[in-house]
């Protein structure tokens, strides 16, 4: 079986190493951007090890060649892209780290409100889900990356509003990372594989009542 062709060759210009939050490595950042989607999706479907710098190359309409020049080598363009989707969740993040700063609010409210900034963010990239299914499937230094710049900045922020309101007695007493877990990933992934749902229901053709549908079921779960 022929497996992917991830070596490209710049005949123009060496691979450049890896650089912080993805930025291109030069000043063609259309180029760049439509790498980025194309790649996101390529690894989304088949995962990083199936997944060619050339068919990435082909899905975006460029040269292989063009992927070394902006990012220098697969690794380097698919943590480009977890940057990317690391600098998306960034409101979110905030967002959610200001609510316990919130005095007006209760800490169940708190909660409430961050369930619902995720479900926000979910429904407005809702490809992240499926990327992380399928780069869930592997252990190793990509998962651990993507946990690191994905998941733990949000865990980091949503754990201790869980806490508080446990301690406070207004959401059921339970381990809080096994609830941040249910609600992280349960979410993400009835929006991510919303079409398994579509021959039981209507809803997923229905933006603005499946959101709401998402998110009085998340609010549900907290007990």
């Amino acid at each position: 079986m022929n497996q992917p062709d991830d070596r490209v060759e710049c005949a123009t210009m060496p691979p450049t190493p890896r650089r912080s939050r993805g930025r291109p490595a030069c000043s063609d950042a259309g180029g760049a951007d439509a790498l980025l989607l194309s790649a996101r999706g390529a690894f989304a479907r088949s995962g990083y090890e199936a997944t060619s710098v050339r068919e990435i190359a082909r899905a975006s309409g460029v040269d292989p060649a063009l992927v070394a020049h902006h990012y220098g080598s697969k690794e380097a363009l698919w943590i480009a892209v977890v940057d990317q989707i690391a600098d998306e969740a960034a409101p979110m993040v905030a967002k959610t780290a200001a609510l316990r700063e919130r005095s007006g609010l209760g800490p169940r409210a708190r909660v409430e409100g961050a369930v619902s900034t995720l479900i926000d963010q979910v429904f407005l990239t809702p490809d992240v889900g499926i990327f992380f299914s399928t780069a869930a499937t592997e252990t190793g230094e990509r998962l651990n990356l993507l946990t690191e710049r994905v998941v733990r900045p949000f865990h980091d922020v949503f754990v201790p509003l869980l806490i508080d309101a446990i301690n406070a007695g207004e959401i059921p007493r339970q381990d809080p990372e096994i609830l941040f877990t249910m609600l992280a990933n349960g979410i993400s992934k009835t929006v991510a594989y919303s079409h398994v749902l579509t021959p039981f229901s209507s809803l997923p053709r229905r933006a603005e009542e499946f959101k709401l549908a998402v998110l009085t079921t998340a609010l549900a779960m907290l007990g």
